[in-house]
């Protein structure tokens, strides 16, 4: 395969949003040890993907420039590399790729075969494509941040969750019914049924006084808040906390790490916890399997194809999309 062309939408330099993208013709890469390469079915984006290109993870990522972003993908095995063993040409899969590495914005992509599982019929390529990042950072919030049993078993509690139109929010307001739980939910108005449908018991509008308090309507105390927003302080959050209250902030910045460590220094029983998701085999398998059987809903803001994908790049960066923006070959 290594002598075949393939198109791809990269960037070489920090800086630029949408109009950085370039579209090229590249090899398509060759599986090495334990990896797989997939014909690319579909591709979503994460604001992380558009974050690194701004460069706020620099220098870590990316590795090297010129970059081809994007690491949550689904696609057919093609070839597999030495040593892999639970995958053969013809399998339909959902991977995710290194964020050093990335290389979803093309038409085939190399990934780990510890970070690939199968994709049953039942779901799309590009719901399987939504669940790498965006599911798995909200079942881990739910799951270890806030030790929510999503069996139902756990002790009941109460669950705030912000921005839960978006990406990870849609995911965790879903994942967080499996539980034992009451969920308020935070949205723009026009999301306001669409949240509603994905089990939100309460849904406050954050453009009005009461949304922006975060004051649940029926005064309950959160056990867990799961901020999939930005620009709340902490001093928002506090008074609505129970007495061991937590925020899981999914994109903590400076404000957020100080308090996190104030937190702490001072045994607050009340916490903020940053999470940076860790990306499992075994739960992203879970998820798939929760999609197969219809307890779990994938949300598709829209669709582009690979030559309109600076299209998509810019309406995650505008940042209102309902649920996953998806990029298809």
């Amino acid at each position: 395969m290594a002598a075949k062309l393939m198109h791809a939408v990269q960037y070489d330099k920090y800086g630029g949003g949408a109009a950085g993208l370039k579209h090229v013709e590249v090899p398509v890469p060759s599986p090495k040890k334990d990896e797989i390469l997939l014909k690319l079915e579909a591709t979503s984006i994460n604001p992380v993907d558009w974050k690194i290109q701004k460069g706020i993870l620099r220098p870590i990522f990316p590795r090297r420039f010129p970059f081809i972003p994007c690491t949550d993908v689904a696609g057919e095995v093609v070839e597999v590399g030495p040593g892999v063993k639970n995958f053969q040409t013809g399998d339909k899969v959902v991977a995710h790729l290194s964020h050093p590495i990335g290389g979803g914005l093309a038409e085939f992509a190399v990934a780990k075969e510890s970070l690939t599982v199968a994709r049953p019929p039942e779901v799309s390529a590009a719901e399987g494509s939504t669940l790498p990042i965006a599911g798995l950072t909200a079942h881990q919030a739910l799951t270890q941040s806030a030790g929510i049993k999503l069996d139902g078993n756990g002790k009941q509690a109460n669950i705030l969750v912000t921005a839960a139109s978006g990406g990870v929010g849609h995911f965790a307001v879903q994942l967080a019914k499996l539980g034992n739980t009451h969920v308020t939910a935070t949205c723009g108005a026009r999301n306001a049924e669409f949240v509603k449908s994905l089990g939100a018991d309460e849904v406050l509008d954050y453009r009005t006084p009461e949304g922006a308090s975060l004051k649940s309507p029926s005064g309950r105390k959160y056990d867990a808040v799961i901020h999939c927003a930005t620009g709340i302080p902490w001093s928002t959050f506090e008074p609505n906390l129970s007495e061991n209250g937590k925020v899981i902030d999914i994109t903590p910045n400076a404000t957020a790490m100080m308090t996190f460590a104030l937190k702490k220094l001072t045994f607050s029983k009340k916490q903020l916890v940053p999470l940076i998701v860790t990306v499992k085999a075994e739960n992203l398998d879970y998820l798939v399997k929760l999609l197969k059987e219809g307890k779990l809903k994938a949300a598709i803001d829209s669709k582009h194809p690979l030559s309109k994908a600076e299209d998509a790049w810019a309406k995650s960066i505008d940042g209102h999309a309902t649920g996953k923006i998806v990029v298809e070959p």
